[in-house]
């Protein structure tokens, strides 16, 4: 038995500890089983965990049901992803409110060079669909990750055509890995685990009860690079993730409708409030990106002549080869905090030497 992971799950099982109460009991105790060893007077002296919370850590048994989950595991290939793991997305990672603990089946990269969300309504118009399965087969061709939520409508057509074009594709889950819903979807989810897969917080016995698509709205949003909202009302899932992703500093992108066509009220409201920007396909997108201008550039070789500490050429480094990163991504491959990278950024802008794009995102001069 994997005693390592036997914690991690558990701690996520504790009642009312919800993922930055995880991450604030792993940062002071040291890991998760320590959080299991601490006494309840240690408990209680952390910031944020009172009485209660530490009786709750100390007295529920939650062990026998990490357990149970780490069997589901095993006879199920899950990959499960503590926030402290490599693997974990690491776009999503720095958000305070990121999951502390995912689950994931499939075989797709969650730290892929390029993530693009597209999300839209559950019950789009003709239209809607042709325009999202075009801005899939337009993105094709960009070496990306598309990203949605295997709902009816805009989601499962953005997956369908990803597979068909064989373009990776992961779902993210309002529920366990037990289970698809809608059912409808399994055959799609069963193909996306040949080059893409599914992912979900929730351990393998949740249902798709209804505050978890909320939940789940703020992976889609957090784990991308751009977001593309196709079709939406004004209200629904889909204007929750957008403001989501402009409270994260994405890039977010919206197919406008007619005026007063309330089937696109949603995008016509993000776009005239400017929280998204206007596209009217993905080679928009692909431009206000610089997607094609670094693809273009890939080989090119920069001769760089100011000196530079240690830490501030392993930047210039990845730049270089990565031509186009995000500071989360940096902190990533780097292995140092993002307050450092920052420091490390803004040093370097002012040597002249790299330049900042929407979306916090870098590149060398």
């Amino acid at each position: 038995m994997n005693n390592d992971l036997l914690y991690k799950i558990a701690i996520t099982k504790i009642p009312k500890v919800g993922a930055i109460t995880v991450k604030n009991l792993v940062s002071y105790c040291g890991g998760a089983k320590a959080v299991f060893d601490a006494t309840q007077k240690e408990l209680m002296s952390i910031p944020g965990i009172g009485r209660t919370l530490a009786e709750n850590i100390r007295h529920y048994n939650v062990l026998e049901e990490a357990e149970e989950e780490l069997e589901f595991i095993a006879k199920n290939n899950v990959q499960c992803l503590f926030y402290t793991d490599e693997k974990f997305p690491q776009r999503l990672k720095h958000f305070n409110d990121s999951p502390a603990m995912l689950y994931f089946k499939g075989n797709a990269e969650l730290n892929h060079h390029r993530i693009v969300s597209i999300i839209g309504t559950r019950t789009p118009t003709p239209y809607g669909k042709v325009i999202c399965e075009e801005i899939v087969e337009e993105l094709q061709k960009y070496n990306v990750l598309i990203i949605s939520g295997l709902a009816y409508g805009i989601d499962v057509t953005a997956h369908r055509k990803s597979v068909s074009l064989n373009v990776p594709t992961v779902g993210v889950l309002g529920h366990g890995l037990s289970m698809i819903y809608p059912h409808e979807h399994r055959n799609v989810s069963d193909k996306m685990m040949k080059n893409g897969g599914i992912l979900t917080e929730f351990t393998h016995r949740k249902g798709p009860d209804r505050e978890h698509f909320p939940m789940r709205n703020r992976i889609v949003a957090g784990m991308c690079d751009a977001l593309i909202v196709v079709e939406t009302k004004v209200k629904g899932g889909s204007m929750i993730t957008a403001e989501l992703a402009n409270g994260y500093n994405k890039d977010v992108f919206a197919i406008p409708g007619r005026a007063r066509d309330k089937k696109f009220g949603g995008g016509n409201l993000l776009i005239k409030n400017h929280k998204a920007q206007l596209i009217e396909s993905a080679e928009d997108v692909i431009g206000i990106m610089r997607w094609e201008q670094f693809e273009k550039n890939r080989n090119i070789q920069k001769q760089l002549f100011v000196e530079l500490s240690e830490k501030e050429r392993v930047v210039v480094d990845i730049l270089r080869n990565e031509n186009e990163v995000a500071i989360d991504r940096l902190s990533y491959i780097a292995k140092l905090q993002p307050s450092e990278v920052s420091s490390l950024l803004l040093e370097l802008e002012f040597k002249g030497m790299i330049k900042t794009l929407p979306g916090k995102r870098y590149m060398l001069v």
